[in-house]
């Protein structure tokens, strides 16, 4: 991936320590029950989300909050900084246990339209249950998991056995026209507005307007599967997070 038309906008490099930066991160809290049956609460608590050693950690807990068994942190840049198109790129490591579900992802400012309607981008996800396996997804009204078309927007790629064990670097270019993949700056997948030849509007592209970032980790659940109490504390570790835009 050529870079040299990009510039760096917006980055955390988490050079500092304690909870993650209120000028640039959000967290979404509480303890109810989330969607896809997820099993945790989400907190805003320190041992659920911390920066220590040059790198955020977000750690999945056996800790009782109301009604859940297990508390993670979930945090965004709603509050800080959306983009319209652009070059993302983080370092991270995933927890590669069982039940956990982390993931790298971008839900859209404006959600007027409900979900699928209003677009999801998800940069990443790794479940634990498929260790070596990496998705990368679109969600649309007219291409999403509920759907089977003929067109679907979803790639899973399996990797060599512990492969996730380390630190890679996952970027994606989003584009009017495309979307583009990369682990460690090798493409995976790429999705681009014409291969729906029917429809290329916004029911199929959702995606000319500003979107954030969003960082989880997800317990159990529709994709996390069985979880074990043992197999807790989950840790999700991003070094970085870099936003990159078109030069002017």
């Amino acid at each position: 991936m050529d870079k040299s038309s990009y510039e760096l906008v917006w980055a955390d490099d988490f050079d500092y320590e304690g909870t993650p930066r209120a000028d640039k991160w959000s967290f979404e809290v509480g303890n109810h029950q989330w969607p896809n049956r997820e099993l945790q609460a989400y907190t805003d608590k320190i041992e659920n989300a911390y920066v220590r050693d040059g790198k955020l950690t977000i750690c999945s807990l056996h800790q009782k909050d109301g009604e859940r068994e297990y508390t993670s942190a979930k945090i965004n840049t709603s509050k800080s900084a959306s983009w319209q198109y652009g070059y993302f790129e983080i370092k991270a490591k995933f927890p590669c246990i069982p039940g956990s579900w982390p993931a790298i992802w971008m839900m859209p400012i404006d959600q007027s339209d409900r979900w699928p309607s209003c677009g999801e981008i998800d940069l990443v996800e790794h479940i634990g249950r498929r260790p070596d396996m990496a998705l990368f997804s679109l969600h649309s009204k007219r291409h999403n998991h509920a759907r089977h078309d003929t067109i679907p927007y979803t790639t899973s790629v399996n990797f060599e056995k512990h492969f996730f064990d380390d630190f890679h670097i996952f970027s994606m270019e989003w584009t009017k026209d495309y979307f583009e993949y990369f682990i460690d700056g090798t493409s995976y997948c790429r999705y681009n507005r014409s291969d729906d030849k029917e429809n290329q509007g916004y029911e199929a592209w959702p995606f000319d307007k500003p979107y954030y970032l969003i960082l989880n980790t997800a317990v159990g659940g529709g994709l996390g599967g069985a979880v074990r109490p043992e197999d807790l504390p989950y840790k999700f570790e991003i070094e970085y997070v870099h936003v990159y835009q078109k030069r002017a």
